[in-house]
């Protein structure tokens, strides 16, 4: 049973020392960052605590993000990389799951899948963002196109699968690519590498926001792992649910968490 943020034990709140976040439709709503969650990552910030968002979006965004947004890092393409950007020094750090040989390899293989999906379900589309990715192939089926019937995402995973891709569900996209890492692989490497931190040893230390099926391996590890009230939407396309609840959806249920741990 989801539980409401409200009742996140003041012990936890101050324990808490790292921010973890989706994106789209967790710190966005229709498709926009309000201001609200945006002045709660600063307000995280200036008490200390490290945001980082683990979003299923490109590496060309992933760049900006770390560059402009008020965060430690940004893991991105669903865990195909993590970038750092260091104030000081005026440099973005990335770190990759393979290399650049490989991921253009997976590229070519893509692209066959691609065209596939294409011909085979109607009404999908290659996102908009897909230009600025690295790793990955994404699907659109809600964000700039009329929303497809939950058969027909199904279908799209059911492609990927076949051929040997790994395929989560965003809430608008469906994300397809080689290799054996998710948004919890790359996290754990990046505490490694960026903050000498076993996760595992420290996740009681981290809240977790998410609010669709990609999330679910974040959902399932993290004990104070917390959906925006829109999660309910996949609850039932979904092994895994959060432990705790907002009661507003997206970028404002995102700033009543903040909220709540800074009380």
């Amino acid at each position: 049973m989801l539980k409401p943020i409200q009742q996140f034990p003041p012990d936890a709140r101050k324990n808490v020392r790292y921010v973890l976040t989706d994106i789209d439709d967790t710190l966005t709503l229709n498709g926009r960052l309000p201001a609200a969650a945006l002045a709660a990552m600063e307000r995280l910030e200036a008490a200390g605590k490290h945001v980082i968002p683990i979003t299923g979006r490109p590496a060309g965004w992933c760049d900006h993000i770390a560059r402009m947004w008020p965060v430690a890092a940004v893991v991105g393409e669903n865990g195909a990389f993590h970038y750092r950007y260091d104030r000081v020094r005026r440099t973005m750090q990335r770190s990759y799951f393979k290399s650049t040989d490989v991921r253009s390899a997976d590229r070519r293989r893509l692209d066959e899948l691609k065209a596939k999906i294409l011909a085979e379900v109607p009404g999908c589309a290659v996102s908009a963002d897909q230009a600025f990715r690295e790793a990955d192939l994404a699907i659109d089926f809600c964000e700039d196109v009329p929303r497809l019937s939950p058969e027909k995402v199904d279908r799209i995973v059911q492609i990927f699968e076949a051929a040997g891709a790994q395929a989560k569900v965003s809430s608008i996209h469906v994300n397809g690519w080689f290799g054996a890492y998710d948004k919890l692989t790359m996290t754990r490497r990046l505490f490694h590498e960026a903050f000498d931190e076993d996760l595992e040893a420290i996740k009681a230390q981290v809240v977790f926001a998410g609010d669709s099926p990609n999330d679910q391996p974040m959902f399932a590890f993290f004990p104070h792992a917390v959906g925006v009230a829109n999660v309910r939407e996949f609850a039932g396309r979904m092994e895994v649910l959060p432990a705790w609840i907002t009661q507003q959806e997206g970028g404002f249920g995102f700033a009543e968490l903040v909220a709540v741990l800074l009380a």
